[in-house]
């Protein structure tokens, strides 16, 4: 049986860390923060010094982006608009090295309505 694109987010949750708004606000100076969401989302609003490389171009990107070129242990949030996109990016980003990626719960939607 095929899987469905909850299937996939659902069982990228289980490999990844899911971090909560408020615990994200806390720690936020210490992270790099990427944001994986359409340009055009990305424009409407967005976390503080939020770096936005798209989700469909992530791994072909992220290695070239002047913030994240050998930064495979620093610590990142990865933020998206409901927290799907950023779990599927958090686990590529765990398959690429980066070893401290976390996924924001809720993503940006839950960010701006707290």
């Amino acid at each position: 049986m095929p899987l469905t694109a909850m299937d996939l987010v659902a069982n990228a949750k289980q490999n990844i860390t899911e971090i909560t708004v408020a615990d994200a606000k806390q720690v936020l100076s210490g992270h790099l923060i990427l944001d994986v969401r359409e340009p055009a989302e990305f424009a409407a609003g967005q976390l503080p010094n939020a770096v936005n490389i798209p989700r469909g171009l992530l791994e072909f990107q992220i290695a070239n982006h002047p913030d994240f070129t050998g930064q495979h242990t620093a610590k990142i949030i990865v933020c998206c608009q409901s927290g799907g996109r950023s779990a599927l990016a958090t686990e590529s980003l765990h398959k690429l090295g980066y070893t401290n990626a976390v996924s924001l719960a809720g993503g940006y939607k839950a960010w701006s309505e707290s």
